[in-house]
């Protein structure tokens, strides 16, 4: 399904978002234990991340807001132009799967967090502090431009090998009538495991 990004009033971070349907199980909501058997896993803790920071373009965000998906099924983009945001529905950044993180590219006063973002080059190095005391570094492998009628949704949140991440703005010309960007800015960057 091709989904079409929000509009925002001067600058965006929006991109469709699907999330992956719950996995059913056959385990029981009870785990029983067998002697000398496997062990149940511990609870997964609240982890969040708590900072960005990309040293190429001069990013330094030390809060991250949760994002979540609109009535359109398109992920928000964080309320105020100087946020950075998470998609708190996804892995979080470190974790296996594409962790997403979008902010805005600029407003009617100027950059937001995000205006260099189309800057990247493969091989710079992003890096995301979570709540449990770790930092995960990333090495971006890619930056994209798409027309945002043409979302590539299942690449940026499908399934990927590994911890990956994906930063997203908007970018492209600026179209005056809908007072939005025409594309979206993606970077694909992963923690390259070898």
């Amino acid at each position: 399904m091709l989904l079409v990004v929000a509009v925002l009033a001067a600058g965006c971070a929006t991109a469709p978002a699907q999330p992956a349907p719950p996995a059913s199980s056959s385990v029981p909501a009870t785990p029983t234990t067998v002697a000398g058997g496997p062990q149940p896993l511990p609870p997964a803790a609240d982890v969040r991340p708590v900072r960005l920071r990309i040293p190429a373009i001069g990013v330094d965000a030390p809060a991250l807001v949760p994002l979540g998906l609109g009535a359109d099924h398109e992920l928000e983009a964080p309320e105020r132009f100087e946020d950075v945001g998470w998609y708190a529905a996804g892995p979080v950044p470190g974790d296996p799967g594409p962790a997403v993180i979008a902010a805005h590219v600029d407003s009617r006063s100027g950059p937001a967090p995000f205006f260099r973002l189309r800057d990247l080059r493969d091989g710079d190095q992003v890096f995301v502090a979570r709540s449990d005391g770790q930092e995960t570094r990333f090495v971006v492998d890619t930056v994209q431009r798409y027309p945002k009628n043409a979302f590539p949704t299942d690449a940026v949140y499908g399934p990927a090998p590994g911890s990956a991440l994906r930063l997203i703005t908007c970018g492209g010309s600026f179209d005056a009538a809908k007072r939005s960007y025409r594309d979206n800015i993606v970077v694909y960057a992963s923690t390259r495991w070898g």
